[in-house]
């Protein structure tokens, strides 16, 4: 184990507010200029849904350059961990309390600790090796997971959900925040949806993550940095992930008219965008 100070704390850490001043870790960080770093949590009583998303997604990921971060909490963190060294990705655990066995929290997932050491992945705490976990350690562990974040991905979060305070902070800081839709009748999926009203960008394979992470697809070809875009951009963007003719567009965004025209223009001008055939396209 060793402790991180000055410099040594990753500079993405040192930019947000209150930065932590130490940081304790077990085994090593990737590259922050090498690898994405894909924060995934959701909810500790997840449905079979959000479990079937977070290993779809996460599977989906396989063979890129991205870190699965977590919390290592019950739930769809541990599910996020166990998936990411399943499809062979690095996984780092961020608990809420200090890195010795004997306090890890939760006791049950100090296996899960060990697993992740031993596929090469990292433990990081801000709180001292024999620190206990106390509530408000949690929220001070969430701007970690944020901090470090290049996205934060969402997977089911009800009305309260703690979730919802990780991803408040990951907006703050400027990441990108990433949401799996749920049902409108699942009580668990009730804060994530309302983050989507909210304008965070959803998320219904794989592929969405990449594109939003602008790493490259199979073919070689740079998939657009959707963090570019404007709110209204990236609605737009997502609404045609098959064509629609304009009017159809015209009528689901919502928009005065003339506002709404204006934006497709605006975005047919710089190429995101094409008509073809009678429907709207990306281009």
């Amino acid at each position: 184990m060793q402790k991180l100070t000055g410099d040594k704390i990753p500079k993405v850490l040192l930019e947000i507010p209150q930065p932590p001043k130490e940081l304790w870790l077990e085994g090593e960080l990737p590259p922050f200029d090498e690898y994405k770093y894909l924060t995934v949590i959701g909810s500790r009583k997840f449905t079979s849904y959000g479990r079937d998303c977070c290993e779809k997604l996460i599977m989906g990921l396989a063979g890129k350059p991205i870190v699965i971060v977590s919390g290592m909490a019950i739930g769809i963190d541990a599910l996020a961990h166990i998936t990411a060294m399943k499809a062979g990705l690095k996984t780092l655990a961020i608990p809420g309390s200090g890195l010795n066995r004997n306090v890890i929290y939760p006791r049950q997932n100090a296996r899960l600790a060990d697993e992740i050491l031993a596929c090469g992945g990292a433990l990081l705490s801000e709180n001292a090796p024999d620190f206990k976990a106390q509530l408000y350690s949690f929220p001070s562990r969430n701007r970690i997971e944020a901090g470090l974040s290049t996205a934060v991905l969402i997977v089911e979060a009800g009305e309260k959900s703690g979730t919802l305070i990780t991803a408040r902070m990951a907006l703050d800081y400027n990441r990108t925040v990433l949401v799996v839709p749920g049902s409108i009748f699942n009580q668990s999926s009730i804060g994530a949806n309302r983050l989507l009203k909210q304008g965070a960008s959803p998320v219904c394979s794989s592929e969405d993550i990449l594109v939003e992470l602008g790493l490259e697809t199979d073919t070689g070809q740079t998939l657009l940095d959707l963090s570019s875009l404007s709110s209204l951009e990236k609605k737009v963007y997502q609404m045609l992930q098959e064509p629609l003719p304009r009017d159809d567009l015209l009528r689901e965004l919502d928009l005065d008219i003339a506002e709404a025209n204006a934006l497709l223009t605006m975005m047919e001008i710089k190429g995101l965008i094409r008509e073809s055939l009678g429907e709207m396209r990306i281009a």
